[in-house]
């Protein structure tokens, strides 16, 4: 019995990452252990701080501590907007709007590093980001987003367009939900991002609802 017990355990095959977890709006005190908790799950793939209005020194700050624990836990991180920046602390990449700068020269700051573009649902905007060797596309909004209420509207026909001409890896966004996910990874998504729902989840705590995703 204990040698089948034994196979048994070695058989369960370990949680896909299919996690691109973006930062809430604002950083409190907690948000460090909560984070460190979520990511124990081992479920995400990426972390991306995403903050508005915010000093450089602040941000500066909040990424030191932000970076030992995506460290910890092998998840790479993200920092929103500010490629310069990125390349500064050392970030393994950066993700970038269509308003946030000149891709190419992004390209040139980061190097290696990772740069991910938002395409909204634009073949488009997804070719341009690709021919700017973008490492992933970013499509969405796919749902209703309080993080983004207004954000562009995005459809399923663009990820099976994405899944079969573009050979990079598919980010989705907006309103994502433990009820609504499986059906953008059947239609070509690789990672899923979200916010709200684990951040802003009036009924589960953080290290809960990110045990939604596997």
């Amino acid at each position: 019995m204990v040698g089948k017990f034994r196979k048994r355990i070695c058989s369960i095959t370990p949680l896909k990452r299919l996690v691109y977890l973006i930062s809430p709006n604002k950083i409190n005190q907690s948000f460090y252990v909560n984070l460190n908790k979520v990511l124990s799950f081992k479920n995400v793939k990426f972390f991306q701080l995403r903050l508005k209005d915010v000093s450089e020194d602040r941000i500066l700050n909040i990424c030191k501590k932000i970076k030992k624990i995506t460290s910890k836990h092998k998840v790479k991180f993200i920092l929103n907007d500010h490629f310069i920046l990125a390349s500064k602390i050392r970030a393994d990449g950066c993700h970038m709007g269509q308003l946030d700068g000149s891709f190419k020269f992004a390209r040139k700051k980061l190097k290696k590093k990772i740069l991910g573009v938002t395409c909204h649902n634009s073949k488009t905007l997804a070719k341009k980001a690709i021919n700017n060797k973008a490492d992933y596309v970013a499509f969405g909004s796919f749902f209703k987003s309080r993080l983004k209420p207004k954000a562009k509207k995005a459809n399923l026909g663009i990820l099976r367009w994405a899944k079969k001409e573009i050979n990079k890896p598919i980010v989705v966004i907006g309103g994502i939900n433990n009820l609504n996910y499986k059906k953008l990874i059947n239609s070509g998504a690789n990672y899923i991002a979200i916010s709200s729902f684990i951040w802003d989840n009036p009924k589960l705590k953080p290290e809960i609802a990110i045990r939604k995703f596997k």
